[in-house]
This record gives C-alpha cells, sequence and structure tokens, in this order.
C-alpha cells in the first residue's frame, strides 16, 4: 500500500502542546508562520478548540524549508 494511502487512514488530529513537542518551535513561531503561510494551518474541531492534522505536520517536519500547503503542492 503506498505511504500516503496509510498516513491518511490514520490520520490524527494532533493540539497545540503535541504540535510544539514534534516541532521544536515556540507559540509565538508557529502562529507567525501561519501567518506567513510556511506552516500547516489549524482546523477547527469544536467552538474552543483546534488543532492540525498529524499528516501535515509530518511533512513540515520532513521539509521545513520547502514546505507548501498541499493545495499549492499538487499544482507543481
Amino acid at each position: 500500500m503506498e505511504a500516503s494511502l496509510v498516513t491518511n487512514a490514520t490520520d490524527r488530529i494532533i493540539r497545540l502542546r503535541t504540535v510544539l513537542d514534534r516541532t521544536g518551535l515556540s507559540r509565538s513561531t508557529v502562529y507567525r508562520k501561519i501567518a506567513e503561510g510556511t506552516f500547516p494551518s489549524q482546523i477547527r474541531i469544536s467552538v474552543h478548540g483546534a488543532g492540525w492534522r498529524e499528516s501535515a505536520i509530518n511533512r513540515w517536519i520532513e521539509d521545513p524549508v520547502g514546505w507548501r500547503p498541499e493545495c499549492e503542492a499538487k499544482r507543481s
């Protein structure tokens, strides 16, 4: 089975603390990078809660400098 299919089948939503631990970034850096378009955006999971798709964070960790939003990466 292709790796991307496995990743999508088991994709989880992870919260800010996990994102900070996995990336080594600070909270302010994460939100600055989201605003710049150089880090995956959050998705809303409840009225007062948001998280990130684990697959998006994994893609960013693999290539932080070359990371682009998935919709832009598909166009290339």
